[in-house]
């Protein structure tokens, strides 16, 4: 298996590239826009194309990659079943997994920072069965957990309600074995969490200990916790998720 992150610190973001260069098939995970080349330099050193696009939820903080580097590539973007998008793609189910030669992504529906947001397990068939880390998105971050109020009110689950959906999510993801490391989609810098770590990977046991969203709680401390102090969303935000929504992502949205 081949595995690089790919990060934009000016905004917190991580993308992931990942696969099984042995039958020639690699994904990205979360492809930010700025970062395409990057993309393809990483699988042309690898001798292994792009296969596979993984969008964990529609962004609402920078634009997505994920339409350039299909028009580049070929390769298709999946994405949940709940994803309100309108360009073409696949829909993905809790527990499907996509196959990458000796590899797999594996879906876990974990939704309340979105509805639509998903964790990938990540594993290699040749080594075991068991995953070797999850792609979580903006469920659970280094030091914090995706901020349940962007979105609500815009035909979705209003901030509480997503709230209480994360708490469920949450508890999911605390099943996981202790030593499974984690790999989020923001780091500090983000406006997606409150308290993220400037370091971008983790384990379960870790945030496990040290995490402050994950302290035990009743599910209404917890979305009373999680509604608390929250910063102002990304100015952008509406903008960048409708563009995202749309596919209609180019580099002129910015003088727009």
């Amino acid at each position: 298996m081949i595995f690089r992150q790919i990060l934009h610190p000016a905004t917190g973001c991580a993308s992931y590239i990942l696969g099984c260069t042995g039958k020639r098939a690699l994904a990205v995970v979360d492809p930010h826009i700025d970062h395409v080349a990057d993309y393809l330099a990483v699988a042309q050193a690898a001798d292994s194309p792009i296969q596979t696009i993984v969008e964990t939820h529609v962004q609402a903080d920078h634009l997505s990659g994920a339409p350039d580097l299909a028009a580049r590539t070929g390769a298709p973007i999946y994405l949940h079943e709940a994803a309100d998008v309108v360009f073409p793609h696949k829909t993905l189910r809790h527990g499907e997994e996509i196959a990458l030669g000796n590899d797999y992504l594996r879906v876990l529906h974990t939704p309340g920072h979105s509805p639509d947001s998903i964790t990938l397990l990540v594993g290699d068939r040749v080594r075991g069965e068991d995953p070797w880390f999850a792609l979580t998105g903006d469920t659970l971050f280094v030091g914090d957990a995706g901020r349940p109020d962007l979105g609500a009110g815009e035909g979705g689950p209003d901030a509480a309600s997503a709230a209480a959906a994360l708490y469920d999510s949450l508890q999911r993801l605390l099943a996981l074995p202790d030593d499974l490391e984690i790999y989020p989609a923001h780091f500090a810098g983000s406006a997606c969490g409150r308290a993220m770590s400037g370091k971008p990977s983790s384990t379960i046991g870790f945030e496990r200990r040290f995490n402050n969203a994950l302290r035990p709680r009743d599910r209404d401390e917890f979305i009373a916790f999680m509604l608390e102090d929250l910063p102002p969303p990304p100015t952008e935000q509406e903008r960048i998720r409708a563009a995202n929504r749309r596919g209609d992502v180019t580099s002129s949205f910015w003088a727009g």
